[in-house]
């Protein structure tokens, strides 16, 4: 695991040299003449003091990444893991409360802790060689910073293709003031799965890399093409996918009492895969996207691209049900149980395709963000428009024409609003994940969703608008993490 992981640094390195460079450089060579904020800069501070409250509680956790083997039903993958465990253990907090990280790296390897979704002070965002240096082997580092928003939120590492091998956990922040509109929270984590029992995820992306393989889609070539993404499905044929931590072949089982209001939150953790949800028997009432409020949207079932969250609720039938997480134009699905009384499902039971995931499937139109967290009215002061673009030929993705290396730094100033516009004019589905700040999408419908994380289609063009209010040098990038490691990934930097 030593030589993989090496490699997946040097890798990382070679593409995110330009970025960290754009950082370190500052006035003496950017364009416009501006100075950057440095994301340990006078400004990082007081944007943090200002959204810290006297006397805020603090949530304190050793956090420690080490070598683990995970039990996947009749299968023993060795894999690296937080705290012993697949998804990692779950912090659950209050909104205002500040989280303060003991992370220990027990791995062969460097590595750091990226808070997904997070309005979080910059040198505590976890991306490598732009916000810290990496924690090297048994090293340790402390992240503390204030959690503004409440929502559901995860951490992975932010290095190379580490997320590929199971280190993510979910980061639940809770609103006090939320009315209780539901008897039981539960969370599940959905994942695709290769690490110990396929092909390491380094070896994978110098077979794409090479033009695809045994353990390769390379495009539609491995599956089938999904209308819902415009394509196909992922780059990465995965032997198995999981919820919470389990195969289908010995699936989680959730206990439940007829009649009762759940608030499922679901966790879209893998590398390379979309995933079709229902739960059989079962609408399920969308409340959140990315942590933030939507206003509510029933539905038979939805479509959640790598890095997204929603919750939603679902009141609770008499009897068994499968929770399935369909690979979306890829082979097999993931499984859960939802057991409230009656006999159990037979094997066969469990493992039969429910209608729901043919019907009345959720629309990025229907979804509208609610009053309070809509952004301020006004143009935007600056609006930038990303070419998204590249392919499998070499497998090389770009954003205009550039990778990461090559980047331009996005510049905006603190309190601006800016409009980026994407035009995806490749055939592959793009996740775009923008570092500490949420955008409302404006375009095609204006007044969507709160989110952090975006899917967006082949040749489709949508808008977002985000409020500059968090200084720093911030990643934008896919996170499809093998289309991030072949360049899609640039830079929010603010300058004075």
């Amino acid at each position: 695991m030593v030589a993989s992981g090496d490699y997946s640094r040097r890798e990382f390195l070679g593409i995110t040299g330009g970025l960290a460079a754009a950082v370190a450089l500052g006035a003496c060579s950017n364009t416009s003449g501006a100075d950057r904020i440095d994301p340990r800069g006078p400004e990082v501070s007081a944007a943090e003091a200002a959204r810290t409250r006297p006397g805020a509680a603090v949530t304190a956790l050793d956090l420690t990444a080490s070598a683990f083997d995970l039990a996947l039903g009749s299968l023993v993958a060795p894999t690296w893991a937080y705290g012993d465990r697949v998804p990692g253990p779950e912090v659950r907090m209050r909104a205002g409360d500040i989280l303060e990280a003991r992370f220990i790296n027990d791995l062969p390897v460097a590595t750091t802790v990226h808070w997904h979704g997070i309005r979080l002070r910059n040198d505590m965002d976890g991306a490598a060689h732009v916000t810290q240096d990496p924690v090297p082997p048994g090293g340790t580092f402390v992240y503390r910073f204030t959690v503004p928003d409440p929502g559901t939120y995860w951490f992975h590492p932010h290095l190379g293709l580490q997320l590929d091998r199971g280190l993510y956990a979910p980061l639940i922040i809770e609103n006090p003031a939320e009315p209780g509109a539901y008897d039981r929270d539960l969370v599940l984590v959905l994942d695709d799965w290769t690490s110990g029992i396929g092909d390491d995820p380094e070896r994978t992306l110098r077979t794409l890399r090479e033009g695809g393989g045994a353990h390769a889609q390379h495009g539609n070539g491995g599956g089938p093409s999904s209308e819902a993404l415009g394509g196909a499905g992922g780059d990465v044929a995965y032997p198995l996918f999981l919820v919470n931590g389990r195969p289908p072949e010995d699936p989680a089982l959730l206990e439940a009492r007829p009649g009762e209001r759940l608030r499922i939150r679901l966790i879209n953790a893998a590398s390379d895969t979309a995933f079709r949800f229902a739960l059989a028997g079962h609408r399920l009432t969308v409340t959140h996207t990315d942590g933030f409020p939507v206003e509510p949207v029933t539905v038979d079932s939805l479509l959640i691209g790598m890095s997204e969250r929603f919750d939603v609720l679902v009141t609770v039938a008499e009897g068994s049900f499968p929770i399935v997480a369909e690979a979306e134009a890829k082979a097999n699905r993931a499984l859960a149980y939802l057991h409230a009384g009656g006999p159990e499902l037979s094997p066969s039971e469990l493992r039969a395709r429910p209608s729901e995931l043919d019907r009345d499937l959720l629309d990025l139109a229907q979804l509208k963000a609610t009053a309070g967290v809509q952004l301020p009215p006004g143009r935007p002061a600056r609006t930038y428009r990303l070419v998204l673009g590249g392919g499998t030929d070499r497998y090389r993705w770009t954003i205009n024409g550039r990778v990461a290396a090559d980047a331009e730094p996005l510049e905006v100033r603190a309190g601006e609003k800016v409009r980026l516009v994407f035009q995806n004019q490749t055939t592959m589905f793009h996740p775009m994940h923008l570092h500490g700040h949420t955008f409302q999408v404006v375009e095609p419908t204006p007044g969507g969703p709160r989110k952090d994380s975006l899917m967006v289609l082949p040749q489709q063009r949508l808008a977002i608008d985000f409020m500059a209010d968090n200084p720093g040098q911030w990643v934008l990038h896919c996170h499809n993490v093998y289309h991030q490691e072949g360049g899609m990934e640039t830079l929010i930097s603010y300058v004075r």
